[in-house]
């Protein structure tokens, strides 16, 4: 197919100019309307604009139906996370088993989570029960432990107490004196003590035994026994370390007040009986409800295991399903509903090459619905902007992206990311010019695309994830890394004689270190192929690298920003805006070919005669005194005399691009309201003038002065630009020699200082920080260094010579979209 880059008439390049869109209106019977939306959904390329923009979302029709498929959501949520919870994975759902419609779908998720309900319900009874049982148990054993000892210690102390009554004659000095005050004691008058057991928190511990001895001014008797092991909390469900607790005191006021603060802090109180016997019945009877309790709690888990189990098999495309219909009824609630014609009336952007698509898929539609009336499908005009659409692919998806970053095209401008996809990457490769780093890089993006299938289905990080979506612009940029760098003749800051032998060679054996020794040519053919490595080590090597890559900057810059305008040219052919053309691509030429075209052209003249003439000299002197003889600094003949030509053709062109767009545009407008020039406003410059400003000219006011101010912004913003752009574009230079400066660096520092010890402990430590260093610092930081200046130079001195990036994107009705995101 020929291209033809300015001819509206004739077919573009999918990715030069956005896809010819159309607005189209469609009015769809009511019976069918749903499956008609659902077969658009599945074709993905109709854009549907809202016609009920005035209503709330529960104003609309089908509210209810939005609200039913958002409440089937969060139950198929629910069923996920009680999946996660009890380590269920989703499983892939055999082709066999049939698709439930809509409402059938509904009643089964009610059912399921009801029933799911339940046992969770019951399941969180029993445990709670179970762990009220543990604690019991606890609460006996290490009760009856403390108990068993406390009786074992009394028995001794009362046999003690009933020898001492019996030798009455020989009393010994060391028996306290209330001994016979108690022994004197009626039994029936002595005062009975109440205990208290439970379970407490080890956290709590201290204060709880503190607060209980000033609660009770130190009447009390405290005894505490460490549970080993974490037990389950029954109001928490948490494992919590906790200590068994017994609590002593004497009367019923004291009796409250422990009660009360064991309510305060949380501990957990059991009955203990006093009698041993009873003691050992109620510890068997707790065991006995444990493994009751137990069987049943295993029973409901592996119940409610074998329902989730059943349930992943399906939850995937009952979410698919769900979502889908919830986008639907969205799109539904988009459209005007005729009641008297029992219609809805929808309208949207679409391909106009997608037009038989649609119609094919509305005739399905009216087919397996079996209405009796098909959708009527008609072609809208207007002047509204339509949205933008450039169909992509997984390699050219990267590249327009960077585009879109900047702004979306306005419909059927001139795309630069067609231009992008070969000089992105080439100027990140100018800055990062090695074959070493360059091959690194290659095989590390090799290899995410070799997986891409495995890498595609997982959910990987942040900084992975943006890996990922641009591995194919990280492969071009290896690829032109190793191109650059072979020109450069850079491995690792080495440089190897690759290309047959070097045409210099050194003046004395010291020539790499001296300061004043130079290179010596001796062959007339030179290095076949890049940089003579012969340079490279030499005492004029930076002078030499810096005043190539400087130049080669320059002239990089220049043509791109050259390419930048000619595409504004070709963006006023296709917008049929010739005041564009000779008003501001003409005059945008010819000043900045007069003055940076002029150098470029002075740089090569001097590479190809090898003059020594002072470029800087040249252009500051071409303005301070264009009449002044060049002596010396002269290249070629009639040099001064074309100076003397582009600098009038440079300052001629500032007033053509300020003065006669404005003034041509005011007199249109005159000839207007005089009513004398009908013909010629409807003619293409008219509708030029409507695309520069985004308006209707029939409804907009002229305002002479706003029109003058913008087109002097914009004439002082390229004069300024020109200069400032062009220094911009010696970051290509700049950031090359940092590489090339650090990669030096790094191997004469470290790896070649390791390898002077001759050591092998201290060579595998050079090699490893000399490894670590090249990759965290040159091929990590460096290369997203670069990426950013490449960047840069395509957003702002490349893009804004043509590119107004004010459009939106063609955004589809499409279940494919659908499918990948998530709840």
């Amino acid at each position: 197919m020929a291209i033809r880059l300015g001819d509206p008439d004739v077919p573009q390049m999918d990715l030069f100019r956005s896809e010819q869109m159309c607005l189209v209106q469609l009015i769809i019977p009511a019976e069918s309307a749903h499956e008609t939306i659902t077969n658009l959904g599945e074709l993905g390329l109709l854009q549907f604009k809202d016609l009920n923009a005035d209503k709330s979302p529960f104003q609309r029709t089908y509210a209810n139906q939005v609200k039913r498929c958002g409440e089937m959501a969060r139950k198929l949520r629910f069923f996920k996370d009680q999946m996660t919870k009890a380590s269920i994975s989703v499983a892939v759902r055999s082709a066999a088993q049939k698709d439930l419609e809509l409402d059938e779908l509904e009643v089964k998720l009610v059912e399921l989570e009801t029933e799911l309900l339940e046992i969770n319900s019951s399941s969180d009874k029993l445990l709670r029960s179970y762990s009220e049982l543990v604690e019991f148990q606890l609460v006996l054993k290490k009760a009856g432990v403390f108990f068993s000892s406390a009786r074992s210690t009394a028995s001794a102390y009362q046999r003690e107490l009933e020898d001492v009554s019996s030798s009455s004659r020989d009393i010994p000095m060391d028996i306290p004196l209330l001994l016979e005050q108690e022994m004197q004691t009626d039994p029936s008058k002595q005062t009975r003590l109440g205990f208290i057991t439970g379970l407490i928190a080890k956290t709590k511990v201290a204060a709880f035994e503190r607060i209980l001895f000033r609660a009770t001014r130190g009447n009390l008797f405290f005894k505490q026994a460490l549970v080993e092991e974490p037990v389950l909390d029954p109001a928490t469900n948490e494992k919590v370390e906790k200590l068994v607790f017994v609590v002593f005191f004497s009367g019923e006021r004291a009796r409250m007040k422990v009660m009360k603060i064991c309510e305060a802090f949380g501990a957990n109180k059991y009955p203990f009986p006093e009698e041993v016997g009873h003691q050992a019945q109620m510890i068997d009877e707790v065991s006995t409800r444990l493994a009751e309790l137990k069987a049943t709690i295993d029973a409901g888990s592996r119940h409610r295991d074998s329902m989730l189990s059943m349930i992943s098999y399906q939850i995937e495309p009952w979410s698919l399903m769900v979502r889908k219909q919830k986008a639907v009824y969205h799109i539904l609630n988009m459209l005007n509903i005729d009641v008297t014609r029992k219609c809805l009336v929808a309208e949207g952007w679409c391909p106009v090459s997608a037009k038989l698509q649609i119609q094919d898929a509305l005739h399905q539609a009216a087919f397996d619905s079996n209405s009796q009336v098909a959708t009527i499908f008609q072609v809208l005009h207007t002047k509204e902007l339509p949205p933008t659409y450039f169909k992509t692919n997984k390699f050219t998806g990267a590249y327009q992206e960077i585009v879109d970053a900047y702004g979306i095209a306005k419909y059927q401008e001139a795309n630069p990311g067609v231009f992008t996809i070969v000089t992105f990457p080439f100027l990140f490769a100018v800055m990062f010019g090695d074959w070493g780093h360059g091959i690194c890089l290659l095989v590390a993006v090799l290899w995410l695309i070799l997986n891409e299938r495995k890498y595609g289905s997982q959910k990987l990080g942040d900084i992975m994830s943006m890996a990922f979506s641009g591995r194919y612009v990280i492969l071009l940029m290896a690829i032109f890394s190793i191109y650059t760098g072979l020109i450069y003749n850079e491995f690792f800051s080495r440089s190897f004689p690759i290309f047959g032998s070097s045409a210099y060679h050194c003046s004395d054996a010291t020539c790499s270190q001296s300061s004043r020794s130079g290179l010596i040519k001796t062959q007339s053919s030179p290095y076949w192929f890049g940089v003579d490595p012969a340079w490279h080590g030499s005492a004029t090597e930076l002078p030499f690298l810096n005043s190539m890559k400087m130049k080669m900057s320059i002239l990089i810059g220049v043509a791109q920003m050259n390419l930048g305008i000619v595409l504004s040219y070709y963006n006023a052919k296709f917008f049929r805006n010739e005041l564009n053309v000779w008003y501001q691509f003409v005059p945008q030429v010819i000043f900045l070919n007069a003055l940076f075209g002029y150098l470029s052209l002075l740089i090569i003249v001097k590479w190809c005669t090898g003059a020594r003439a002072d470029l800087y000299h040249v252009m500051i002197y071409m303005f301070l005194s264009p009449t002044a003889d060049l002596a010396d600094n002269q290249l070629f003949w009639g040099q001064k005399y074309l100076q003397i030509l582009l600098l009038l053709a440079a300052l001629v062109a500032v007033p053509w691009m300020l003065l006669p767009k404005p003034l041509i545009l005011r007199k249109r407008h005159l000839q207007k309201l005089q009513g004398r020039a009908y013909g010629i406003l409807g003619g293409s410059d008219t509708d030029s003038v409507d695309l520069d400003h985004g308006n209707d000219g029939d409804h907009e006011e002229f305002q002479f002065g706003e029109v003058l101010v913008h087109q002097m912004i914009h004439t002082i913003e390229f004069v300024l630009g020109a200069v400032s752009n062009t220094a911009s574009y010696l970051r290509l230079w700049a950031l090359s020699l940092a590489h090339s400066e650090l990669s030096s660096v790094f191997y004469d520092k470290v790896l070649l200082l390791a390898l002077g010890y001759k050591n092998i402990a201290v060579t595998i430590v050079g090699f490893a920080v000399f490894a670590s260093a090249t990759i965290g610092v040159l091929l990590c930081m460096e290369t997203l260094s670069a990426f950013l200046h490449a960047l840069r130079l395509h957003w702002v001195e490349f893009q804004g010579k043509f590119y107004e990036g004010d459009g939106y994107k063609f955004q589809p009705f499409s279940f494919s979209s659908i499918a990948k995101e998530e709840d």
